[in-house]
């Protein structure tokens, strides 16, 4: 199977995945207390029962719940996401406000951990049962055991209020008005602690799989043939050993996508960050439906996409996956 249908067979089962997504999403918030109008209420203080009628007919509320999810997918294949009662504005505006404070926290994570772990995992197999694999496999430990919100209010205690370093929250200085290099440099500041704070946790989990990964390989037939043969170690490992041994590593890295997306929303909440993360806490507490479905169609295609990319990578290491078309 050539790699172009091994891609089009994985976007062609993703589509199915996609809507039932939707429709499990939709069903379940209707079994939620309250509901949007019931938010604009507690915002305006109250209203009679007129103003609820009218509200809840203006928004569709009063239909029934197969009637409602019927309206959504029929707008939602004409590409409009809905309007957010809470913000004011379109929900396609309201997400690509937030969208890259959320890319960028999760796209800089995800290269600290990738490369830490990788990096830390491959030291560890290196020197195992020595002390750079213990004290490299304990702090793993530690760092997974470690609530993600606990360690982002300890960075802000350490680094922000103590020692001065870093600013405590926020996306940028609101209000300096930077320009060019200098906005770049002020946003990297603040992005600082959200992003170690969000990949300590997954850099624990990936170094640990990629020591594992490479003492399994490590031992296999074919690295003991080419040690036999007197190849040069560096090149035994980076050549034979390293590339079947991220193979897990890409596994993981697609099943994470979707927990690195849930972890977004602490992290962003801890440092005030206006991601997508926050987004969806508030549109939760203010029960803005359709924000809520918006920024949950679009985080699940992203996780689909990144397993998608992680799929692509995968055959493209071990060409025997799309040979026999899995």
């Amino acid at each position: 199977m050539s790699l172009f249908l091994f891609a089009l067979r994985r976007l062609a089962t993703s589509i199915p995945s996609l809507l039932i997504i939707l429709v499990g999403v939709f069903l379940l918030l209707q079994l939620a207390p309250g509901d949007t109008v019931d938010a604009l209420l507690a915002q305006m203080g109250g209203g009679d029962a007129q103003i609820i009628e009218t509200l809840r007919h203006f928004y569709g509320l009063d239909a029934p719940v197969a009637v409602q999810l019927g309206r959504y997918l029929l707008r939602l294949v004409q590409f409009d996401l809905g309007y957010s009662a809470i913000y004011g504005k379109p929900v396609i505006d309201v997400i690509v406000e937030r969208l890259p404070v959320t890319l960028l926290l999760m796209g800089a994570s995800l290269v600290v951990a990738v490369s830490g772990g990788v990096a830390l995992g491959v030291l560890a197999a290196r020197r195992v049962n020595k002390w750079p694999d213990t004290l490299i496999s304990t702090l793993g430990l530690v760092f997974y055991a470690t609530p993600s919100f606990w360690l982002g209010l300890m960075a802000v205690v350490v680094f922000a209020v103590k020692l001065g370093w870093l600013p405590p929250g926020g996306f940028e200085e609101v209000g300096a008005g930077y320009q060019g290099l200098t906005r770049a440099l002020d946003i990297a500041r603040h992005m600082a602690l959200p992003t170690i704070t969000l990949s300590l946790i997954f850099l624990a989990t990936y170094l640990r799989i990629m020591r594992a990964s490479m003492l399994e390989v490590s031992s296999l037939d074919f690295v003991r043939t080419a040690r036999a043969k007197g190849v040069d170690e560096t090149k035994i490992v980076t050549h034979h050993v390293l590339r079947n041994a991220l193979l897990p590593m890409l596994t993981l890295i697609g099943l994470n996508a979707s927990t690195m997306l849930g972890g977004s929303v602490v992290v962003e909440s801890v440092f005030t960050l206006p991601g997508l993360g926050r987004l969806a806490y508030e549109s939760v507490v203010q029960r803005d439906l359709n924000t809520l479905l918006g920024i949950v169609l679009l985080s699940a295609v992203l996780v689909i996409v990144v397993n998608f990319i992680v799929d692509l990578l995968y055959a493209r290491l071990d060409p025997r996956i799309r040979a026999k078309g899995h």
